[in-house]
């Protein structure tokens, strides 16, 4: 059993999911514990697909999931997540906005300190930002956490929303088998269901690079916006199998 299970979730990577791949599995290469790469496909319209697959002649820690619908980065990185036989899951970006050595730093909050779940955070001291985005997107981004955090009851947890987030396989199971969100809102969903079942939640911070290319338009913070109200209410009325 490896120790750790690395998932990316993927639509229309073709053109630099096999970069990020390859960088990952040289860096693991290199430590001293067991790994895997599940890459899970969400219903690509380009070659993501046959980009891993022919990776997977070169490396025997690499799984392809290939999903001919697309469904939802939510439900892609649930499904990698429940798949992951590693001790540890973490989930992460295919453009590698936070380079993959930065698990490192996580490591002795789950091993010394026994936190259940490590999450990449730009909001916390320490964090570095290299950041190309619309204007848009960094206004929205920078008051919707505020919202995030008081409608979701996650107001010690000051960024929800990074790709880089790190689970035990008990927090992994519990959590990804409740989730009910698809989309974007599912960060959200994970971060609020790991803190009504009890598990410990640290926030670290992180070097992110964002190159601009992300799929995420206005109307997926609407989309966001939808699914946040969702998971208020699935909290109040107790749908995850547990009342609030």
């Amino acid at each position: 059993m490896p120790k750790l299970s690395i998932i990316i979730p993927a639509y229309n990577e073709a053109h630099r999911i096999g970069k990020t791949i390859l960088a990952m599995d040289e860096y693991f290469r290199r430590q001293s514990y067991g790994y895997e790469i599940l890459v899970v496909v969400d219903g690509a319209k380009d070659n993501t697909a046959d980009v891993v697959a022919d990776l997977q002649g070169q490396m025997k820690n690499l799984r392809l999931m290939d999903n001919k619908e697309n469904h939802g980065k939510g439900w892609v990185v649930r499904q990698g997540m429940l798949a992951a036989s590693g001790d540890f899951g973490l989930f992460t970006d295919a453009d590698n906005s936070t380079s993959i050595e930065q698990i490192e730093s996580f490591w002795p909050y789950v091993e010394k300190e026994h936190f259940d779940i490590v999450v990449g955070s730009i909001e916390v001291a320490g964090a570095q930002i290299n950041e190309h985005a619309q204007w848009y997107r960094r206004a929205l981004g920078h008051w919707s956490k505020y919202l995030i955090r008081a409608v979701a009851g996650l107001w010690e947890i000051h960024d929800t929303q990074r790709g880089f987030k790190l689970f035990s396989a008990k927090a992994a199971t519990e959590i990804f088998s409740r989730a009910r969100i698809d989309r974007f809102g599912f960060d959200i969903e994970i971060l609020a269901l790991g803190k009504l079942l009890g598990f410990k939640i640290k926030e670290v911070p992180v070097v992110w690079n964002n190159q601009g290319e992300s799929t995420v338009s206005l109307k997926s913070y609407l989309e966001v916006l939808r699914d946040l109200l969702r998971i208020r209410w699935y909290l109040w009325t107790g749908k995850y199998g547990k009342e609030q």
